[in-house]
């Protein structure tokens, strides 16, 4: 006992269990919520690819959720983004025909509601879904506006010809 030694391979290993605990169901939550966001914004007609992008990706959310790209500044400043954070959440419920309730679920139990918003039958109403009246489903290809300036709407999609 007199020759004990903290850097011994059973010390190490420990060691490398306990980050290890910590750091695995990290990872698993961190890829299930990019997965539920890349499919969010595929449902609102924005690119997918777009949820991995740091600082893009609140930006297109801003797009979803119909308010000004300016907001991202708020989220630079302390107390009003922990605000303007819950706000932007209250809106993507709403976006999608949600009350405030399923904004609480996404708020507090995000891991659970963020998939169930991602993979549930739920269709985007538009940003907020007042301006869409809630009755019809979003379509990307009327009303469209760039954020960058370049206001042409993409081309209209044919239906198919029988």
């Amino acid at each position: 006992m007199d020759n004990y030694d903290s850097s011994t391979p059973g010390g190490i290993a420990a060691l490398v269990a306990i980050i290890s605990a910590f750091i695995i169901p990290i990872i698993i939550i961190w890829i299930v919520m990019i997965i539920a966001h890349w499919k969010i914004f595929e449902k609102a007609g924005k690119p997918g690819w777009a949820a991995i992008i740091p600082i893009y990706n609140i930006i297109v959310l801003l797009e979803i959720i119909g308010k000004p790209i300016w907001w991202i500044f708020l989220l630079i400043i302390p107390c009003v983004n922990i605000v303007i954070a819950i706000w932007m959440t209250n809106l993507l419920s709403k976006s999608f025909g949600q009350s405030e309730g399923f904004t609480v679920g996404l708020l507090l139990l995000g891991i659970i509601f963020y998939p169930i918003l991602a993979f549930g039958n739920y269709q985007y109403l538009g940003p907020s879904a007042a301006e869409a009246g809630g009755i019809r489903p979003f379509d990307p290809s009327q009303n469209y506006k760039d954020p960058f300036g370049n206001n042409n709407p993409p081309p209209p999609t044919q239906p198919p010809q029988s």
